[in-house]
C-alpha cells in the first residue's frame, strides 16, 4: 500500500493529500530514510513524521484496505 494513503487509513494524518505533502517536505521517514508519497509500506517498518517541534514514531502492524475508525489503531503501534 502507499504510504500517503496509509497514513489516511490508519488516522496517524487526517487527509491524503495533507500526508502527500509531507512526504514531499521530507517529513515523513520510514526505517530511517527519508520516503516518498508512493514508497510501499509493509508489517515491521518503523514510521516517524515530524509535526512541528512533535515527532511521531510507530510501527507497521498491519497494512488493511478499508478499517473502521475504531479499529484504525490496530494497524500500529507506538514506539
Amino acid at each position: 500500500m502507499r504510504l500517503d494513503k496509509y497514513l489516511k487509513i490508519s488516522r496517524l494524518i487526517k487527509r491524503r493529500t495533507v500526508a502527500n505533502e509531507a512526504c514531499d517536505a521530507g517529513r515523513v521517514m520510514i526505517n530511517g530514510k527519508p520516503a516518498k508519497a508512493s514508497t510501499a509500506v509493509k508489517a515491521g517498518d518503523i514510521i516517524e513524521i515530524q509535526f512541528g517541534t512533535k515527532n511521531v514514531k510507530v510501527e507497521v502492524t498491519d497494512v488493511k484496505e478499508t478499517v473502521r475508525k475504531e479499529e484504525a489503531e490496530t494497524l500500529f503501534k507506538y514506539l
